[in-house]
């Protein structure tokens, strides 16, 4: 359910109960006095909190009984429907001692308060009016809803918890099944064909000879299939014990890409708040994989990377100078689709594209929601 959905529901029954009250003390038997404004102001009041209970139930189970012992002073015999609705939301938060305690004050203090109350009651009709506004067995059956609803949340928590845990190891399994599968085929292969690519130049220059370029790109080749498949085999074996990179690591990138020879440059505006842990791994690889292609691809001298922290969405910009025009026929590669695919299973959105001006620009925007 989203929260929107949430909000309005608590709206609606904030101002039903707060509705209700206010009929029952309209049309309900009661001594007028100078002070019945008042007294439906309490009514409402009473109602109307429970549109908090979510966020702060202890303070609404407070508010409701204290206006509902206040309407009770006052004269309204109006029944505790709103403190019944705190008790039931203080449960399922959890506070079940603070539900007790409070149920018990409200207990001693409604005869109380009727006793003070304009109808000038003697001690053992006060008592009774009391039984009858706050009745024991509903206070039970609301505290008792409320520790039912939270023990089902738990035990699908637990559930949900369980199966993100299978569904964990089993990733991490084939994960390592993969990285011995690569390390098997790959890695002699690609050695091979580093080794023996050396030996070709070392002895053409040996001998003197004009090095082919299609011999040195072989070579070059080689080199960077052997980092490539290091760098991916590190990657897969790499388990949680190992903190995964996120923003905090994005000045370290724009550093190594300086010291690789790109002038790049890191701007963030914002002020940055909790961020879930799935985005900010996203935001991680969407600004390494654009820097990597920068290097290696787009023949530029600068980049700039731009972080843009707003209420509900990450903002991302990588921009470059380099030889990328609108007519340049754009191939993605692994990295490409594999940055649309993390940002699109997070809800969000990615443009990668040539500018009008020249040049290459990623942008991405990444759903926040702080209450995940």
């Amino acid at each position: 359910m989203s929260r929107v959905r949430i909000r309005v529901g608590d709206w609606v029954i904030a101002v039903g109960v707060a509705a209700a009250l206010l009929f029952a003390g309209l049309s309900g038997p009661h001594v007028s006095t100078v002070l019945d404004p008042l007294g439906y102001a309490l009514l409402a009041a009473g109602g109307l909190a429970l549109v908090a209970r979510r966020r702060v139930p202890v303070v609404v189970l407070g508010v409701t009984g204290l206006c509902a012992l206040g309407y009770q002073a006052i004269g309204f015999d109006v029944p505790f429907v709103a403190y019944l609705f705190a008790v039931y939301a203080v449960v399922r938060a959890g506070h079940r001692v603070v539900a007790v305690v409070g149920s018990v004050v409200l207990l001693v203090a409604v005869p109380l308060a009727i006793l003070v109350s304009p109808h000038d009651w003697p001690v053992g009709e006060a008592v009774t009016q009391a039984r009858d506004v706050l009745q024991i067995a509903w206070l039970i059956a609301a505290g008792a809803a409320g520790e039912a609803l939270r023990q089902a949340e738990r035990r699908a928590e637990e559930a949900e918890r369980t199966r993100e845990e299978t569904a964990r190891r089993r990733a991490d399994e084939e994960r390592l099944h993969i990285a011995r599968e690569l390390h098997d085929s790959l890695t002699h292969q690609i050695s091979v064909i580093k080794v023996q690519s050396e030996v070709a130049v070392h002895l053409a220059l040996k001998r003197g000879e004009e090095v082919p370029e299609s011999l040195l790109a072989i070579r070059e080749a080689g080199r960077e299939a052997a980092r490539e498949l290091r760098a991916t085999l590190e990657a897969l074996r790499d388990d949680d014990k190992t903190p995964p990179h996120g923003l905090d690591h994005i000045p370290d990138l724009v550093q190594r890409a300086r010291t690789s020879g790109l002038d790049a440059t890191l701007t963030i505006e914002g002020e940055r708040d909790d961020m879930p842990a799935a985005v900010d791994r996203t935001a991680y690889r969407i600004v390494q994989e654009s820097l990597t292609n920068i290097t290696r691809h787009a023949g530029a001298a600068t980049a700039s990377v731009r972080i843009d922290y707003r209420p509900d969405v990450l903002a991302i910009r990588v921009d470059d100078d380099g030889t990328a025009t609108p007519d340049t026929v754009t191939v993605p590669g692994v990295g490409l689709s594999g940055m649309r695919e993390r940002v699109t299973a997070l809800g969000g959105h990615l443009r990668a594209e040539p500018r009008g001006g020249g040049g290459f620009t990623v942008h991405a925007e990444l759903p926040v929601d702080r209450s995940s």
